[in-house]
């Protein structure tokens, strides 16, 4: 059976289709789907999806549809643990270059990274406290500190 063609544009209709299968392959996802299916209730998905849709559509078409707040929202899902963003990423990726042509998919892959960056860095970063990975300049000196040796 013949594939059928890419989207070459960006609009509400398909930004809806996109939306629709990222959410059903997270839905079936043995990571993502648990966490989803505690946070969202069977008849609060048709509200949810329409969310997603305006976000999408504010980002990509400048619309302005969506007013959230999408790091409070983030903040109260139990059980959302950092871990689960790059799978998120590999499954959006993934409905868009099934549905998009290259460069629309590149679209809005590069924009799913930075906002995803954005979120997890939002939604588990401690004040006081650098990002996974760094250390604070004066914890920097202390580590050198230590380690040199005079002899």
């Amino acid at each position: 059976m013949p594939q059928a063609p890419l989207i070459e544009s960006v609009t509400e209709e398909s930004i809806a289709l996109l939306i629709d299968r990222f959410y059903a392959e997270v839905r079936g996802d043995p990571v993502l789907g648990p966490v989803f299916e505690a946070s969202i209730a069977p008849d609060e998905w048709p509200e949810h999806l329409a969310t997603i849709q305006s976000f999408w559509s504010s980002v990509m078409l400048t619309s302005g549809r969506y007013t959230g707040n999408p790091v409070a929202v983030h903040r109260a899902v139990r059980n959302l643990e950092r871990s689960m963003f790059p799978r998120w990423l590999q499954l959006f990726e993934q409905s868009a270059r099934e549905l998009f042509a290259p460069e629309i998919a590149s679209l809005f892959v590069g924009k799913a990274h930075r906002i995803a960056a954005s979120l997890e860095l939002a939604v588990f970063h401690q004040l006081g406290r650098p990002p996974d990975g760094m250390q604070l300049p004066s914890q920097v000196g202390a580590s050198v500190r230590r380690s040199a040796k005079c002899d």
